[in-house]
């Protein structure tokens, strides 16, 4: 064997897909993935500028200098600016290199755009004594998200009962929430997301379910235990040997009850109507007869007065 040539079979590098997300306003990570398999050993050089958001169109850094993009080795694929600031946008470049050569991708980021909070966390959901229809639920920021007072996030909630597929969704700024129209008995799921309180970036992703289950009717609970122990001591009478020779009444004493209460209803309006009705049958009557007597007492007194002069005479 004289000479020798090692090859090494692979593609150049394509540009890579970039995507960036800031769980918080001061720092934000972006990821990638190759757009093409090279065949060949691959390393990522991971760089940032930075511009203000007031109009101005040349890069702060006067001297040319880049900042670095943190990549972790435990995650490959991502890297961290840190220390990010709330009015400014980010140029990042994201260049793949193999041994055939390089190829990169820039991509320009607002803080704004980006911010995507974690899942609330601590979520617990507690059933309110003597209220079969409310469950209380309560939950924490993130720990990921800054503790300052003029970052503060807002709240959506959703829940269902377990056996229904459609949630209920209900926005809030407060850590904690009273569900009013659950259903008694029933287990209910509920998860809870959250959003930049001026309404920038993205809703996270939702949290991890809690369960709880509204405390039961008390009426129905009685309801239910007394037809429970009904059952329990009709199963427990032993079944008589003979047949019982009486017939069966099938009919409810309830029933009979508002049978009765109908027909004495019935009959007191019967009975009024029958009054009313007599009653002006005799003032009808009565004025009839009154009608008749003007006439004759009329005639008497015309001729009372027609012999006056006679009597007067003599």
């Amino acid at each position: 064997l004289l000479p020798a040539v090692s090859l090494r079979l692979g593609h150049l590098p394509g540009v890579p897909f970039v995507s960036c997300r800031a769980s918080d306003y001061e720092n934000f990570s972006c990821s990638w993935t190759s757009s093409m398999e090279t065949f060949l050993p691959t390393r990522y050089i991971t760089t940032y500028r930075k511009k203000s958001l007031t109009g101005e169109e040349k890069w702060r850094n006067k001297n040319g200098h880049v900042g670095l993009c943190l990549q972790d080795p435990s995650r490959p694929g991502t890297c961290t600016v840190h220390g990010s600031e709330f009015w400014s946008s980010y140029r990042l470049n994201i260049t793949e290199v193999n041994p055939l050569g390089s190829s990169f991708r820039l991509l320009d980021v607002t803080m704004q755009a980006i911010i995507k909070p974690d899942p609330p966390e601590g979520l617990v959901v507690e059933p309110i004594p003597l209220a079969p229809r409310r469950l209380h639920v309560s939950w924490k920021y993130p720990s990921s998200w800054p503790k300052e007072p003029h970052f503060q996030l807002r709240f959506r909630l959703q829940y269902r009962p377990v056996i229904h597929r459609s949630w209920s969704v209900v926005e809030t700024v407060n850590l904690s929430e009273v569900i009013t129209d659950a259903f008694a008995g029933l287990e209910h799921v509920v998860q809870v997301s959250a959003k930049d309180f001026l309404d920038a970036g993205n809703w996270s992703e939702w949290s991890a379910e809690a369960r709880a289950t509204p405390v039961r009717d008390l009426a129905t609970t009685a309801s239910e235990e007394t037809t429970t122990d009904a059952s329990l001591e009709s199963l427990a009478e032993e079944p008589s040997q003979a047949p019982n020779p009486e017939p069966i009444n099938r009919s409810d004493p309830l029933e009979k009850m508002a049978v009765l209460v109908s027909l004495g209803i019935f009959a007191f309006f019967v009975l009024a109507a029958v009054l009313v009705i007599t009653i002006l049958i005799w003032l009808r009557v009565r004025k009839h007869g009154k009608e008749k007597t003007k006439p004759h007492n009329f005639l008497v007194a015309a001729t009372h007065l027609k012999a006056l002069p006679s009597e007067l005479g003599c």
